[in-house]
């Protein structure tokens, strides 16, 4: 019977492979170049290994296939793109709009928020949403951030001399407080002790995520849905989602306590025309993205769950990606002193013109800084990837991709073709001068992707990262102790180096007391 079993199972598993393979789909995907692979498994054995050997091997991969290639997990093929032609065909479509099963890795502690929602609902959030990034709400936003960034400055003075920080642990402690407070209207400064646990929480989840992506997903991904959740990351969600609970009960009795006379001015529907006295008044209440949300749940367009979501995608999504664009854009800075010198000259001189203050008006006047993020983005984008799930057949410049196919959108290789940016491995901030820009492919740079489901928050990250770099750069000469030359990266869902990322700060007035 056992035997018996074991050949009809047999049976069923080949004739299953020869329908996926050879069928019309498996047909045009096997059109497509890549590594050998194996039958049944595919390429399942390649993907096996430390999470660096993993990222070596897709660079690899990339740049022997060039600009397409495939790979099989089982009976799952996932086609990787690089040509801003197939970017544009894949992101500046509609149809296209759904995320793949590699983000369902996410759904556990962010259900179905902007990030990993997909078609009606998406399109109904991202409205509701897009409100909280107008340039009216920037303004209020972007001192929150200099405060952060002042904080983060002190921190460092108060050691009272030369200082080495390991970057990414460093920075994005500030980041997260920086969107607690944007998020959700609270500082996780001080030491309350709950909000120290949601701080830890959120690091220890990232590494959850990482794991069952690597070890599961890769090794079993046609029945990862069967995988259970574990103990570990049962325990962090309760944290991280009982914080975020706790944030939105207490913000929603504060509204109904004011009978929501805050929330008036800061509705989607009238977000545009407030008026600079309203705006001051919601900049003393310290209104948040939260407030949007409840305004929104006030309604009825929102849920309880709605909210949570929501809130919970943007503390990791506005935390984490923008910590390491701003310790890649350190590090490429010290290694660069003549362009670092460039950028402290400007902030002097530009902060000379507004009164010796860090504001937004300043800050957007550092156009040389604003061209040195925009490369530091391009050698090192902090999501460097996007899957998405075709909806129908796609045809791109060499071959057809079938409906219903995974497509990974390799944004770390598009940025270093050569064939888009000559010597790509220079950092070259004046590749982002006006007559460059309108001379390139408008999808070789897809930092924040692009088209209709680019990143909501891209002008809120670039002011933080603005903020924050100018205000160290201001204070501190930065000297490199660990190069990027040597850097390793490790597979993750954001760019991650394998080890630490080190930088001396020297404080300016030693530097000049010396002299």
């Amino acid at each position: 019977m056992i035997v018996t079993t074991l050949i009809l199972f047999v049976l069923i598993v080949l004739m299953y492979n020869y329908y996926v393979h050879y069928g019309r789909n498996g047909r045009l995907i096997n059109l497509i170049p890549g590594p050998p692979s194996y039958p049944i498994i595919g390429h399942v054995l390649l993907l096996q290994g430390s999470r660096d050997n993993l990222w070596e091997l897709l660079i690899t991969i990339t740049d022997k296939y060039y600009p397409i290639f495939k790979i099989w997990g089982f009976f799952t093929p996932v086609v990787s793109i690089c040509h801003p032609d197939d970017m544009e065909a894949i992101l500046n479509n509609m149809k296209h709009i759904n995320k793949s099963m590699i983000y369902d890795i996410l759904l556990p502690w962010f259900n179905t928020g902007l990030l990993t929602s997909g078609g009606a609902k998406w399109q109904s959030r991202r409205k509701i949403l897009t409100p909280a990034f107008h340039f009216n709400i920037l303004q209020h936003f972007v001192e929150i951030l200099i405060e952060e960034s002042e904080n983060m400055t002190k921190s460092l003075k108060n050691i009272g001399d030369t200082v080495i920080k390991d970057l990414i642990p460093f920075i994005s402690e500030h980041t997260l407080n920086a969107i607690c407070e944007t998020a959700m209207g609270i500082s996780l400064r001080g030491q309350d002790t709950y909000q120290q646990r949601y701080r830890k929480a959120v690091y220890q989840m990232g590494d959850v995520i990482i794991y069952r992506l690597m070890r599961q997903w890769l090794r079993y991904n046609w029945i990862f849905s069967l995988m259970p959740k574990g103990k570990k990351q049962a325990k962090i969600l309760k944290i991280l989602h009982g914080f975020t609970e706790r944030i939105i009960v207490e913000r929603k009795l504060y509204h109904e306590s004011t009978n929501d006379q805050y929330l008036k001015g800061f509705d989607s529907n009238t977000m545009t025309e407030t008026s600079d006295a309203e705006m001051i008044g919601i900049r003393k209440k310290r209104l948040a993205l939260l407030d949007l949300l409840i305004a929104a749940f006030r309604k009825g367009l929102l849920t309880d769950l709605d909210i949570r979501e929501e809130v919970d995608t943007f503390m990791f999504e506005g935390h984490d990606t923008v910590a390491k664009a701003i310790c890649f854009t350190l590090s490429l800075l010290a290694e660069h002193k003549d362009i670092q010198n460039r950028v402290r000259d400007e902030i002097r001189t530009t902060m000379e013109e507004n009164g010796e203050k860090f504001t937004l008006n300043m800050l957007q006047n550092l156009s040389y800084l604003d061209r040195c993020i925009k490369e530091a983005l391009r050698l090192y984008p902090s999501v460097f990837f996007i899957s998405r799930v075709t909806s129908e057949d796609v045809k791109l410049q060499s071959y057809i991709i079938p409906a219903k196919t995974i497509v990974h959108l390799n944004i770390y290789g598009l940025h270093r073709d050569p064939n888009f940016w000559p010597n790509p491995e220079m950092f070259d901030p004046d590749r982002f001068l006006l007559e460059k820009i309108r001379n390139r492919h408008p999808y070789s740079y897809l930092p924040f992707s692009a088209g209709p489901r680019n990143c909501i928050g891209q002008r809120f990250a670039l002011l933080e990262m603005k903020a924050m770099i100018a205000c160290l750069i201001h204070n501190f000469d930065l000297e490199p102790i660990d190069y990027l030359k040597d850097l390793r990266m490790e597979a993750d869902l954001v760019l991650h180096p394998a080890h630490p990322l080190r930088i001396r700060f020297v404080p300016i007035v030693k530097m000049n007391a010396t002299i």
